[in-house]
């Protein structure tokens, strides 16, 4: 299982490592964290960020947003990528009270995993080519943030179920991202009552999309996005712990 970090004004940062994966081997701890926006980061919150050694961070966030709301602070050895895989940005907030999170969000995924194709593979490349820690990120840290974490995941031969409870940890910042929304916009009514929850239904759904257009997930990567066999055995060794003796 994944496991939450916390800061005091960071809601949704994890580190992925922990799982089982391919050949029984484990999912490193301290390689791979997700989280919500690092725009954030200030004071002691900064401090033990740095302490985590990250050396590459990866925003999957619009330009836009990054100006709006800020990027991970400068810092020297600090690489800095900015990869919008949303294509079609949409407003989960103003979403009509009666909209069903599963189906809704689960459509917006393999719009994501299409039309963001381009991008997630860099994230791949990057991710399999960095050996030192890294963190991936978007606004909430939950949706494009959590189709990035399943790809990655998946590739990694992680079960189904360990990957559906890490995108449902999310649910342990829901209470603190809806606060964070009211905060941001005092002059704005939260329509969406699903606003930063994540039911584990939504992974499942999407995946299951991809496998019946594709075969399976890993089908989907190697056709949709080029990330054949060399990618994937790329990831696994910088990822996973050494197989058992």
């Amino acid at each position: 299982m994944s496991t939450p970090i916390t800061f005091e004004h960071l809601h949704n940062f994890r580190d992925l490592g922990g799982p089982r994966a391919a050949g029984g081997r484990r999912v490193r701890r301290g390689r791979l964290f997700r989280s919500d926006s690092l725009g954030k980061l200030h004071g002691p919150d900064l401090d033990r960020f740095l302490g985590l050694d990250v050396r590459t961070v990866i925003d999957l966030r619009h330009p836009w947003e990054v100006e709006r709301s800020g990027r991970v602070p400068h810092r020297d050895g600090l690489a800095y990528h900015n990869l919008s895989v949303e294509h079609r940005p949409y407003d989960q907030a103003g979403l009509d009270p009666d909209v069903d999170p599963v189906p809704f969000l689960a459509e917006r995924y393999a719009e994501l995993a299409d039309e963001g194709a381009g991008e997630l593979r860099r994230a791949l490349e990057i991710i399999a080519g960095d050996t030192s820690p890294l963190v991936f990120h978007c606004h909430s840290g939950k949706d494009r943030t959590g189709v990035l974490a399943m790809l990655v995941l998946t590739l990694l031969g992680v079960d189904e179920d360990d990957i559906a409870a890490d995108f449902a940890l999310t649910g342990l910042a829901t209470e603190r991202l809806v606060a964070e929304w009211h905060a941001s916009y005092p002059h704005l009514t939260l329509r969406w009552p699903a606003y930063g929850t994540a039911p584990a239904g939504i992974i499942r759904r999407f995946s299951a999309g991809l496998a019946d257009r594709y075969g399976s997930v890993r089908g989907y990567a190697a056709e949709r996005l080029g990330a054949g066999d060399d990618l994937v055995a790329a990831l696994r060794d910088r990822l996973l712990e050494p197989a058992p003796a």
